[in-house]
């Protein structure tokens, strides 16, 4: 592969990821032996399973690009090894060589989106410790006066107006975060409502179990569903006994980098019996 193609090839998961798209990448990371290709060879999969690049043809880029599918739904890297000495490969590939390969498939994700709701305390820490973490940020607010560009430097958009003309126009989808930690117990009540009727990877909402059960129950008795409800993490943030905003900033972008890294298991495991601190309201 020429350095061109290798352009082509980090060019357009460049563009993919800008666009919000999933792929895999496949390169060849060590060959011993003769083998029909070379070391560095990479190949671009798809979501939609078209491919640009080529680590060598026949059954190996073939059993590549099934691994390359399924790295992209698990959201997980994993290690190919090929032997082509011996007679069912040469028969397989076509191809008479003598050697063994290694190929490293890597999934090409796009940059995760944390939206979140209030531009209070708490919320300041949360954008600047998502930020650093790889995630752009959103904020949400009816209050100017906190939802600007002062108090939020690092954000890639503001929404300073009410919280139904924000759910209009914002989208989430399976690669958007959503944290609730707005001023009150209604507001986050309306943003969880609107919440768990979308395609949000993850939804966290800021609260103490009290509170927590007693918007649940409202939204069951309004019809939600309880795996909705049950997937939701309230209290959100991992329990390391945070107290200030500094360190429940830390909790909640490190369990939203737990979600992600789960790869495409999306369902929580935490339910709400089993977290025991309590959160003050921002």
């Amino acid at each position: 592969m020429s350095d061109d193609a290798f352009e082509d090839v980090f060019e357009e998961v460049a563009r993919l990821r800008r666009e919000g798209r999933k792929a895999a990448l496949a390169t060849i990371v060590e060959i011993r032996g003769s083998v029909p290709s070379f070391e560095t060879a990479k190949m671009l999969v798809r979501e939609d399973g078209s491919t640009l690049g080529s680590v060598g043809g026949g059954c190996v880029e073939a059993e590549v690009w099934a691994a390359a599918q399924d790295a992209i739904r698990e959201e997980k890297s994993r290690l190919l090894s090929f032997d082509l000495t011996d007679d069912e490969s040469v028969a397989d590939t076509g191809l008479i060589c003598g050697g063994k390969l290694d190929i490293y498939i890597e999934p090409v994700l796009p940059v995760p989106c944390a939206v979140i709701f209030g531009a209070g305390h708490i919320s300041t820490h949360v954008s600047r410790v998502a930020r650093v973490a790889g995630f752009r940020t959103w904020i949400v607010d009816d209050r100017a006066i906190y939802a600007n560009e002062t108090r939020f430097p690092e954000a890639e958009r503001i929404f300073s107006e009410s919280f139904a003309d924000a759910f209009a126009r914002i989208r989430p989808d399976p690669n958007t975060y959503l944290v609730i930690v707005t001023r009150g117990h209604n507001q986050d009540e309306d943003v969880l409502r609107w919440a768990v009727g979308t395609d949000a990877r993850y939804i966290g909402m800021i609260g103490s179990k009290r509170k927590v059960h007693t918007i649940f129950r409202k939204l069951e008795a309004e019809g939600v569903a309880r795996d909705r409800l049950d997937a939701v993490h309230a209290p959100v943030g991992l329990d390391i006994g945070a107290v200030v905003p500094e360190e429940i900033a830390v909790a909640i972008v490190a369990e939203m980098i737990h979600e992600r890294r789960r790869g495409g298991a999306h369902a929580s495991s935490k339910k709400i019996h089993q977290v025991r601190r309590k959160q003050p309201a921002d």
